[in-house]
């Protein structure tokens, strides 16, 4: 009898779903029926890229029928010197899921275990299931993630730790001295995948030294992108900083030619712009301030972020006020699981977008507490 599709296709496939992306403007705008929407749902910076990315996308535009530097000498050049490293500390990605992917192909075997926390980004426990490992997820502590359970969660049988830092969804961070325990305490065999996608929008004093266990040849690897505070989230740029035989192996997987020539044009001239990443900052500093003070008004409660978001507890179902916010025209992400269902995910936008996002919000509260004081009458 011939085997299905579903059959043939890997057993690890089986109750995985896709990842769910928040919709683009222009859908909502069509399926709504609506003009000048504004989306707050995927941590995008508001500000767009930097002028000098803008620029040097258009002076690169006339060599797109180039395939673009492969192993991104320049990108990798440039980086190194930054971070005091050599270029063979970096992997670059095509956004930082695919140097994730990587990271999973090269070294998670089906009954590892894998240990993450939870809530966290939510790639990490799809690439670990997709390799057939054991996920072990510890609760977060105080919204933030509880290092000291984490390493009391590592067996024998664990090869690899996830440590979002900030942590999406829910914007915390873990300072300097937990993580610093957290390694110590660590064995030296278990990978520790550090994922410091938001680090740009966190307060100085509060930034670990992740990059000295990458220097030391410790067993980590440290991502970064350029989708956030750098604003090129449609190019796809990320990289990954490890010692230089950790980097070798991912190298031996990494499809050629995997990110584009604007992308590393764009990220090369967006390194020169250090007004634009402080402009950005100070003007997400303002937004989440305000957001802040409306949000307290309306008597929600919501972790204190240090990146680019919020996560809000609206007190009901959060994919009803997410999809009622959605028709007037505010895109904000909905969240589930165990611990969220009652959550929304929100990008601090500019001052109009976060005007507009707390106006919709009274709006549908309001509507929400009209309709259920006429149930219980």
């Amino acid at each position: 009898m011939t085997k299905s599709l579903a059959e043939l296709a890997s057993p690890y496939l089986h109750g995985l779903a896709p990842y769910t992306p928040g919709k683009p403007i222009e859908e909502v705008e069509r399926e709504c029926g609506i003009t000048g929407a504004v989306k707050l749902a995927s941590n995008e910076n508001p500000l767009g890229p930097s002028p000098l990315a803008l620029r040097a996308l258009r002076e690169a535009l006339p060599g797109s029928h180039r395939y673009p530097d492969g192993g991104g000498y320049y990108l990798k050049a440039r980086l190194a010197a930054r971070l005091e490293l050599t270029p063979d500390h970096l992997v670059l990605g095509n956004g930082c899921n695919e140097v994730l992917e990587l990271m999973a192909r090269a070294f998670l075997l089906a009954g590892d275990e894998v240990v993450i926390a939870d809530p966290a980004f939510v790639i990490y426990g799809m690439l670990a299931h997709l390799q057939g490992c054991t996920t072990i997820r510890v609760p977060l502590k105080a919204w933030t993630h509880d290092l000291e359970a984490m390493a009391k969660a590592v067996t024998p049988r664990t090869k690899m730790v996830f440590v979002g830092n900030p942590n999406n969804p829910t914007g915390t961070a873990v300072g300097p001295a937990e993580l610093t325990t957290f390694m110590d305490t660590l064995p030296a065999e278990v990978i520790v995948v550090i994922d410091e996608a938001y680090i740009e929008y966190v307060p100085q004093e509060m930034i670990p030294d992740s990059l000295t266990y990458v220097r030391q040849g410790r067993w980590a690897i440290v991502l970064r992108t350029f989708s956030k505070i750098y604003g090129l989230a449609g190019l796809r740029i990320g990289y990954g900083m490890a010692p230089p035989s950790m980097v070798e192996l991912l190298e031996r997987i990494r499809a050629p030619f995997n990110v584009n020539a604007l992308a590393q044009r764009a990220a090369l001239a967006a390194l020169d712009d250090e007004h634009h990443v402080t402009n950005s900052r100070m003007f997400n500093e303002l937004g989440k301030a305000y957001l802040s003070s409306e949000l307290h008004r309306l008597g929600l409660q919501f972790p204190p972020s240090v990146t680019n978001f919020l996560l809000i507890d609206v007190n009901r179902d959060g994919r009803a006020v997410a999809d009622a916010l959605l028709r007037m025209g505010v895109i904000v992400r909905p969240l589930g699981g165990a611990h969220l269902k009652t959550h929304i995910r929100v990008t601090i936008g500019t001052p109009p977008e976060n005007e507009r996002f707390i106006d919709a919000l009274k709006s549908v509260l309001y509507k929400c507490d009209h309709e259920q004081s006429a149930i219980s009458r």
